[in-house]
């Protein structure tokens, strides 16, 4: 008889065996389920995760989008309502305001979009508004450039009016200036001194004068006048200038001897000689000596009497005979 195996399994223990390999591979399956369940699950999430950062993404482009839109439009307003003189202090604002609201939109949340979504309408309510004011000023301004046009034509016209006023008066003031010469120079010859009797005579080496003037018998001549009286006339000192010209009306001069020259009417005149007195108003007689170094010439001699810048009289003497 052979002896019997102990190591041998027995029916029993292999069937133990198989219940615990059983159990073994049911946990191992729910420990793979379970595993299986949470991947998938943190997989999920990921991908909602992922989903919704990139839509949170495109709104935060969409919404910068927008903000650049309005910070191109809020330029164009500001420069056109400077350039119409309208104020821009709000404006100016608002442009400082966007560009806080674009960094802080860089890391905004979804409910910080939704937000800004509103922001962006008040904004653009705004830029409607700004349009509106827009249209205003230009109306002021258009109101304005009429009421310019107007202002120019009638400056214009007031310009023409002051000039033809202007001409007026000056035409006025020369008038005047015309008459005041004339009324000047009607009451200097009213007030002039007047030479009256005017008389030549020659007086020879010894002293004796002759009406009949010969040439070759003058030393010199005295020219004798009287001065009438003039109520006008003021009683002071006067030049009394005397001018002799010869028969070819040449002024008879002699700086050596007295000559020089005189105004008369803007005009410089030479004379032959010159007499001062003191006019009295009494018909005083004046008498003017003149000696000549050189021999008259034969023919008719003019006198001429001038007093403050008129001639106040005239004279003549003939030479019948002489050296010449």
């Amino acid at each position: 008889m052979e002896p019997y195996d102990y190591t041998r399994s027995t029916p029993k223990k292999d069937s133990d065996k198989k219940g615990y390999f059983i159990a073994a591979l049911v946990v191992m399956a729910g420990l793979v389920a379970v595993l299986g369940f949470l991947y998938f699950k943190e997989r999920n999430e990921r991908e909602t995760l992922s989903s919704r950062s990139v839509v949170q993404k495109r709104e935060i482009l969409k919404a910068n989008t927008k903000l650049d839109s309005i910070a191109t439009q809020l330029d164009a307003k500001i420069a056109e309502i400077r350039m119409l003189g309208g104020n821009i202090d709000e404006l100016m604002q608002l442009k400082t305001q966007l560009e806080i609201d674009k960094q802080r939109l860089v890391n905004a949340t979804a409910d910080e979009v939704k937000k800004f979504e509103a922001k962006l309408e008040q904004y653009k309510d705004l830029l409607k508004q700004k349009d509106r004011d827009i249209v205003r000023l230009k109306e002021e301004n258009g109101s304005l450039t009429t009421q310019n046009q107007e202002l120019a034509t009638s400056n214009e016209g007031l310009k023409t009016e002051l000039n033809s006023a202007r001409q007026a008066y000056d035409d006025s003031v020369n008038a005047l200036k015309v008459n005041n010469k004339e009324l000047n120079d009607r009451i200097s010859v009213a007030a002039a001194l007047k030479a009256q009797n005017v008389m030549v005579y020659a007086i020879n080496s010894k002293g004796k004068e002759r009406e009949k003037i010969k040439a070759d018998k003058i030393d010199q001549i005295r020219i004798a006048f009287g001065l009438g009286d003039n109520t006008l006339t003021e009683r002071n000192g006067k030049e009394i200038f005397v001018r002799v010209l010869d028969p070819t009306g040449a002024v008879i001069s002699d700086m050596a001897t007295g000559s020089g020259t005189f105004m008369y009417q803007s005009k410089e005149m030479i004379y032959t000689v010159k007499k001062d007195i003191t006019y009295q108003g009494n018909n005083q007689q004046v008498d003017v000596i003149y000696k000549r170094n050189i021999p008259f010439k034969k023919g008719k001699h003019t006198i001429e009497l001038y007093a403050e810048g008129v001639k106040i009289g005239d004279g003549i003497f003939e030479v019948r005979s002489g050296l010449f």
